[in-house]
């Protein structure tokens, strides 16, 4: 199970910067001005071989001061709801404001790690400044410089220390199957539709996360658990449309899922917010089954299947080979076909392939197509093999693998989708010194 870390803190701390080094990519637009960082806020990072997400909850608010008073309130609830660890920023620059304060009452009554951060320390007067912040009454803190990354590493060893081990692994290891999209996208009533008329419910359990239900269910001879992420314990203060609470509701059910589920609203389109979960189950090597919902509703603009598909297709390139059902939950069109896709997507997803049989047929084909020469060097690729992973990820052992650049990978990787069938499962090829 993967971890998850939220930052919280006023605007303009310095979040963003910390949140960027981190994920060591400038994933989120750094701006002066409050409220820009309008990127993805979700990324992955290690720290001393621990595997955690990070989560970035500035700047999902813009608007004057006020609104994000009540605004942050509900975004550092949602942290503590959500998050197994918790970073609180502050800036040593403007000092303790009351808006600190406000979160600080709120993290005092928190059961889990807290760690308050004064950024912008990089000098000794600054560090002798940071003692106000004692009287937020959280205890120690961890002074850093986000801009240069002084003292971040101290901050990360006590993180990671805190974080909760792996829990064990149920005895019944289930796949799992979360139904994840963005608000109103038909989630709810595809999860209804499955199970509402069905006699094929074993037991309801409840779920891991506090607000998604796993339904365990049996369709085709194949059991798995479904995992309904459409918010069961809607809370009155979040509204249920702010960007931030349906991706952040997501990321825990796509880290614990073998596959997604992607439920758009066909009069919507693939619009960002559904890219963002589409490319979140990605990076996170999980199956992925694109349901477009409402297509009913569409048919009569005369937008083809056709067209709609290769819109779809264009927006998620390079990762094109995702199967795309088109379904009404309303008229309980293509729901079993939904289903079945998923579980085909599982098989794909759990195959192994013989070492034999990726040699015998890979090896003649590379030979007809060997990597281009680099600077008069030839790669020789001499035994290729699949690497005992969750998901499908292959070793091809080279005598120059530094010289395999990323088109010729792509290229490989085709060729193991073109001989195995890997429908709707990201593939990663690895480049190996033999």
């Amino acid at each position: 199970m993967g971890n998850i870390v939220a930052i919280v803190g006023r605007p303009n701390v310095g979040k963003s910067t910390f949140f960027n080094r981190l994920i060591k990519r400038r994933e989120a637009i750094v701006d002066a001005v409050s409220g820009v960082t309008r990127d993805r806020h979700y990324g992955k990072t290690d720290w001393n071989g621990r595997e955690f997400s990070i989560i970035d909850t500035g700047g999902y608010v813009v608007g004057s001061d006020d609104i994000f008073e009540a605004e942050i309130d509900k975004q550092v609830e949602l942290a503590i709801d959500e998050a197994d660890a918790i970073i609180f920023m502050v800036d040593v620059e403007t000092g303790v404001t009351g808006m600190d304060e406000d979160v600080a009452k709120l993290l005092r009554k928190v059961e889990k790690p807290v760690f308050l951060v004064v950024n912008k320390v990089d000098n000794n007067k600054r560090a002798e400044d940071a003692v106000e912040f004692y009287s937020l009454g959280l205890g120690d803190y961890y002074t850093i410089a986000s801009i240069n990354g002084s003292g971040t590493g101290d901050l990360l060893d006590a993180v990671v220390e805190a974080l909760p081990e792996k829990e064990d692994i149920e005895e019944e290891e289930l796949p799992r199957f979360a139904v994840v999209g963005r608000p109103n996208a038909g989630k709810s009533s595809f999860i209804n539709a499955l199970i509402g008329e069905d006699r094929y419910i074993v037991t309801d359990i409840a779920g891991t996360t506090r607000d998604s239900i796993d339904t365990k269910y049996n369709r085709f001879g194949f059991e798995f658990n479904l995992v309904d992420t459409a918010g069961i314990r809607r809370k009155s203060k979040v509204k249920e449309d702010l960007e931030f609470y349906s991706v952040m509701r997501s990321v825990r059910a796509i880290e614990h899922c073998d596959v997604c589920l992607l439920v758009l609203d066909a009069t919507r389109g693939f619009d960002g917010q559904v890219q963002n979960i589409f490319w979140l189950a990605e990076r996170n090597r999980k199956g992925i089954v694109i349901l477009v919902n409402k297509w009913d509703l569409v048919e009569k603009d005369n937008k083809t299947v056709k067209e709609f598909e290769k819109h779809i297709k264009q927006e998620i390139a390079p990762f094109t080979d995702v199967p795309i059902v088109f379904i009404s939950v309303l008229n309980k069109q293509r729901i079993f076909k939904a289903i079945e896709t998923a579980v085909e997507v599982y098989k794909n997803r759990t195959k192994r392939i013989k070492t034999s049989v990726l040699n015998e047929t890979l090896l003649p084909i590379i030979e007809h197509n060997p990597p281009p020469a680099y600077k008069g060097k030839y790669v020789k690729i001499k035994y290729i093999m699949q690497l005992p992973t969750p998901q499908p990820q292959f070793a091809f052992f080279c005598n120059l693998p530094q010289y395999i650049k990323d088109p010729y990978r792509r290229f490989l990787e085709n060729q193991l989708r073109d001989h195995f069938d890997f429908t709707g499962v990201p593939v990663s090829v690895y480049m190996r010194k033999k």
